[in-house]
Formats: C-alpha cells, sequence, structure tokens
C-alpha cells in the first residue's frame, strides 16, 4: 500500500509538471501570435492607355441577295477609305466575315392562324480597328457618323483603351505598396517602443483600374476599366510583422 501511494504521488508530480510545460508553451504561442504587426500598404499610379480599340458594323437589307452584297461591298470601301484619310493605316482595319440572315414576317389570318413569308437577306459585316496613334481613331470614331449621309446603315461603338506596359506597371506598384507597408509597420513598431522584426507574412490584393476622376466603385474581384483613356492603378498588399 505504501509503494502504491509513492507510484501515485510520482504520477501525480509529473503531471503537474506536464501541465506546466503545456501552458508555458501555450503562454509562449500565444505571446509569439499576438506579438505580431498587421498592416495593409497601398499604391497607386495615374498613366494614360497607348493602344485604343474601336468597333463598327454597317448593314444592308435587300430581297436579292446579290444586290446586298453589292451594296455592303460599296459601303465597305467607303468606310475604308474615310478611315484611311483621316491617318489611319490599312494593316490596323480588320473587316470581319459577312455575316447573312434571312428575315421573315409574321402574319396571322382571319382565322387565327399565324403564317411567315421572307421579307428579304440582311447582310452585316463587323470591322473593327487597333491602333496606338489614339488620337486618330478618337477623332474617326467620332466623324464616322457623317458616312451615313452616304446612305451607310452604321452602328459605331465606343472605343476601348488599354495599355501595353501593365505587367511592368503592376510589378512597380507591388513593390511600391510593399515598401509603403513596412514603413506604417515601422511606425507603429516605434510608437510602440519595440523594433520591427522579420516579415512572417505577405498578400497581393486586388489590382483594380479605374477610370482617373470617375466616380467607379472598387470591386471584390478587380475592376479594369476599358472606356476612359486616362485611369488610374491600384494595388494592395497585406503584410504581418514580428516584433
Amino acid at each position: 500500500m505504501k509503494s502504491t501511494g509513492i507510484v501515485i504521488g510520482v504520477i501525480a508530480a509529473l503531471a503537474l509538471v506536464v501541465s506546466a510545460f503545456l501552458l508555458a508553451g501555450a503562454y509562449k504561442y500565444k505571446f509569439k501570435v499576438n506579438n505580431t504587426i498587421n498592416v495593409t500598404g497601398n499604391a497607386k499610379k495615374d498613366f494614360e492607355s497607348d493602344i485604343v480599340k474601336w468597333t463598327a458594323s454597317y448593314s444592308r437589307k435587300s430581297m436579292d441577295l446579290s444586290e446586298a452584297s453589292e451594296q455592303l461591298k460599296r459601303d465597305r470601301d467607303l468606310v475604308k477609305n474615310f478611315l484611311v484619310q483621316r491617318g489611319i493605316k490599312e494593316n490596323e482595319i480588320l473587316f470581319e466575315a459577312v455575316n447573312i440572315s434571312k428575315d421573315f414576317s409574321y402574319h396571322t389570318d382571319e382565322r387565327g392562324n399565324s403564317y411567315n413569308t421572307f421579307s428579304g437577306y440582311s447582310l452585316t459585316q463587323v470591322l473593327s480597328v487597333e491602333s496606338k496613334d489614339l488620337d486618330k481613331v478618337d477623332n474617326a470614331s467620332r466623324e464616322i457618323s457623317t458616312l451615313i449621309s452616304q446612305g451607310v446603315e452604321l452602328s459605331s461603338n465606343s472605343p476601348n483603351y488599354y495599355y501595353s506596359k501593365l505587367e511592368d506597371l503592376k510589378l512597380s506598384l507591388i513593390a511600391e505598396a510593399s515598401q509603403n507597408a513596412k514603413a506604417r509597420a515601422e511606425n507603429i513598431a516605434k510608437e510602440s517602443g519595440s523594433r520591427l522584426g522579420t516579415l512572417l507574412r505577405a498578400d497581393l490584393g486586388i489590382f483594380q483600374i479605374t477610370g482617373q476622376n470617375d466616380n467607379e466603385d472598387f470591386s471584390y474581384g478587380g475592376v479594369f476599366n476599358t472606356s476612359s483613356r486616362l485611369k488610374t492603378a491600384n494595388i494592395t498588399v497585406k503584410t504581418s510583422y514580428g516584433q
């Protein structure tokens, strides 16, 4: 019985030691986790697009397919000459394949029976322009409607603007946002009377491109503005530093 008591006492003592060790480890881990500085760095830059893409379409309709095709060909020549005269290079102009569809008119007779009759062929062709001469394309897109007075049934879309060095811009903003985050963390550490430790974690935020001076909302999935020639790029970096 005496030996049994000794064994129980030893086990209890060991249990106390293990519990103390676990509590100390838990406290140490908690202190280590909490003793971090979490900051978000930000960087943004205004820039101007250097590529413009613009599309327009024109159409013809006739009961005779050959006649509609000839009319559409004349329209194509008018459109092409118009663009070239305004300084747009021929290799920057792309004419897509002609889309041909049959149109029908639907009717209902006095007995309520429905039927349709052929009303002609509709031919449509889309043209696109991609250029680095933004001014010339902008001017042409605004003036293209003058061809309507020459009988061209034209529909023009607004130009879209892009930037050819977007990846370089993104990398420079990441570096700038990272430096901004580090500077904020150093300031927090200084104010708390400690020193900034090593970088524990860094997460890249959403890369956003918005139009300059536009009331454009940021999106969780990112915003990529193509309607504005003048844009603003914005990126965030979330970091955690030790102390």
